[in-house]
């Protein structure tokens, strides 16, 4: 209970953040907002989805993006808190080891759950509409959260490895952009080529916006029955994804907290 008071704590010192420091909502509003309208309108008429509207089929890509992407607000305030030295004064405090790290992350889900409302405005002012029923809403929108709040632990690892925010964000855009591109995020993964096809039907990026994609009810209708398996189980082959995740990289990210500070 500890822990969880200490986490809550810290989770609501980084949500202040988002009042107070004018860039940290640049970043959780404008981006998505820029992504929606850029895809939308300069792409969406090129691309053409057999069966479907590529507005519709375009969103949940966006937000599988977002969130994965979101998830570098940990790596990069925990570099930025060593930076500055406010890792060794929690450390003197009478706390939770693991209470920054993980107030970090629950606060980074808050950070991406306003970027998803911005994109689900934007969504909708463009023409994509949720077909499914409400309670399969609720479980896309949940399914995205979890994602990104499993994958912020593996940016914490990174934040806590690496000197300061800059170096966060330019090692984790090498990563992450071929990540979220070799996918079926903007065009259907049956267009790619080859290896690149195989890579994206196992990415998990791909299967968490197939997942998201049904139960909005935005999957077109000459989609082809999937053929590899991570596709054919979207939503628990993403769900193993972020169990794994969360259970191998916590526990790193606790150790490399308790060592920062001693550095």
């Amino acid at each position: 209970m500890s822990m969880l008071r200490d986490a809550a704590t810290i989770a609501r010192r980084n949500m202040i953040r988002i009042r107070r420091v004018p860039d940290v909502m640049v970043f959780v509003v404008v981006q998505p907002l820029m992504f929606v309208l850029l895809f939308a309108y300069v792409f969406g008429g090129s691309i053409d989805i057999p069966g479907g509207s590529y507005r519709e089929f375009l969103i949940a890509g966006i937000f599988a993006q977002t969130v994965v992407f979101g998830a570098t607000f940990t790596g990069s305030g925990l570099a930025e808190d060593m930076q500055k030295g406010l890792i060794n004064r929690f450390r003197s405090l009478p706390m939770s080891r693991s209470a920054v790290v993980a107030g970090r992350t629950v606060s980074d889900v808050v950070y991406n759950a306003l970027s998803i409302i911005v994109m689900s405005l934007a969504g909708l002012a463009v023409g994509w509409r949720i077909r499914g029923s409400i309670l399969d809403a609720v479980v896309a929108y949940a399914l995205l959260l979890f994602f990104s709040y499993a994958f912020s632990w593996v940016m914490a690892c990174v934040g806590l490895l690496v000197p300061t925010p800059e170096v966060v964000n330019n090692a984790t855009f090498v990563i992450l952009f071929p990540m979220t591109f070799i996918a079926n995020t903007f065009v259907p993964s049956e267009s790619l080529p080859g290896a690149l096809k195989t890579i994206a039907e196992w990415n998990p990026v791909s299967t968490l916006t197939h997942a998201v994609r049904v139960r909005f009810g935005n999957l077109p209708a000459q989609t082809p029955e999937p053929t590899a398996w991570p596709l054919q189980n979207a939503m628990l082959y993403s769900l193993i994804w972020a169990v794994v995740l969360i259970m191998v990289f916590a526990p790193i990210a606790t150790r490399l907290y308790q060592r920062a500070g001693s550095r």
